[in-house]
């Protein structure tokens, strides 16, 4: 199969034909569909979040079951053929943090997928050419075949588009988690979004799925604040003609949540001006190891107000409800999705991602160019 793999020191991305993987128990074999271009890929390629090389990213993947590994006791419904959408965190289901259903936090996830680039027994699924490692970030789905745990993967509905619902697994999961979880908006609830780029903009219709009545859009890019317009934003702040602080509490007197999307100090201490008394900031921005934010301890304490982190939904609970938003159209991943590249152009979706140039999300769609001229 052909493969994007990220390797040597450059941010690069390299096409090269490796074996397809197998998978084992409790695994599945996709044919990938789709893969996101996610900002965390980019930072995992810039050298500010640490991570193997070589090594394939994409984590947020639809595709089809071509194979279920042996010795597999409960595939979960799946069968051959079946088209589905796995999740970015791909929860073990035994650690402790998975047995008290916080798949978000899965202690083998993180130690082995995110630190090592492997699954749960210390193994990749890839190998380089030569048979050396190739390591995995989520499933390394920049790729035309990825291995997942079944626990990652949820059934697609039939009248969803396979290419665009690649979202659900990422953006969907994540702006979900940070939404209904994390902020706990209700009907009513007044947001803020700090950073409406590919998962700030997600947050839109998950904010008014969840039934909040103002959202304020905040960013720098005049072409993301009009998309978030469209989205259902309900208030433009633009960070380049004013301070975005005193806009927001102009406009709303205070926000009861504050999402900051972006992952950067300033943004953070933005963010958290903007709460009403007892409001909530809800962090979901990666920043580069090492980034701090200051916070005034006073204001905090006596307007009672809270910082919570969110890095995603709990993946076998909430990633149903995602796909279920989305089939009755509350999370439309057609409209999300802007831009559209093939495999063998996946170093250019990523230069064009660090540019800023990307307004919503892009995807990368994995069928040799051959099958596109039969079909």
């Amino acid at each position: 199969m052909r493969a994007a793999i990220l390797e040597g020191d450059s941010p690069t991305l390299t096409v090269r034909e490796i074996a397809t993987p197998r998978p084992g128990p409790d695994e599945v074999l996709l044919e990938v569909i789709a893969c996101g271009v996610c900002h965390t890929d980019l930072h995992v390629m810039k050298g500010e979040v640490a991570f193997p090389r070589p090594a394939v990213l994409g984590h947020e993947v639809s595709g089809r079951v071509v194979a279920i590994g042996g010795g597999t006791e409960d595939p979960n419904g799946l069968a051959i053929g079946d088209t589905v959408v796995a999740g970015f965190i791909m929860p073990c289901r035994s650690c402790r943090q998975c047995r008290r259903g916080r798949d978000d936090l899965c202690i083998e996830f993180f130690g082995q997928n995110r630190l090592k680039g492997t699954l749960f027994d210390g193994r990749s699924r890839l190998s380089m050419p030569d048979g050396s490692f190739l390591a995995m970030y989520s499933m390394g789905g920049l790729a035309e075949y990825c291995v997942v745990p079944i626990s990652a993967l949820t059934h697609l509905p039939d009248t969803l588009d396979p290419e665009t619902s690649c979202l659900l697994g990422c953006a969907g999961l994540t702006s979900y988690g940070a939404v209904f979880r994390a902020a706990e908006v209700e009907p009513g609830t007044t947001v803020a979004i700090v950073g409406v780029g590919g998962v700030g903009s997600s947050l839109i219709p998950m904010a008014r799925a969840a039934g909040a009545t103002t959202i304020v859009a905040v960013d720098i890019a005049a072409d993301k604040l009009e998309a978030a317009r469209e989205l259902g934003a309900t208030v433009l702040v633009d960070a380049r003609a004013e301070d975005p602080v005193a806009a927001v509490r102009a406009a709303t007197g205070g926000v009861d949540v504050a999402f900051e999307a972006l992952g950067r100090a300033q943004t953070f201490g933005q963010a958290l001006g903007m709460l009403a008394e007892g409001g909530r900031l809800v962090a979901i921005g990666i920043a580069p190891a090492g980034t701090t934010a200051e916070v005034e301890i006073t204001p905090l304490v006596r307007r009672g107000q809270q910082i919570v982190g969110s890095f995603g939904g709990r993946t076998r609970h909430d990633l149903p409800i995602v796909a279920s938003l989305a089939a009755q159209g509350a999370y439309d991943t057609e409209r999300l999705v802007t831009r559209r590249y093939r495999l063998e152009d996946a170093n250019a979706a990523y230069a064009a991602l660090a540019r800023g140039e990307i307004t919503g999300r892009a995807i990368i769609t994995t069928r040799r160019e051959a099958e596109r001229e039969t079909t």
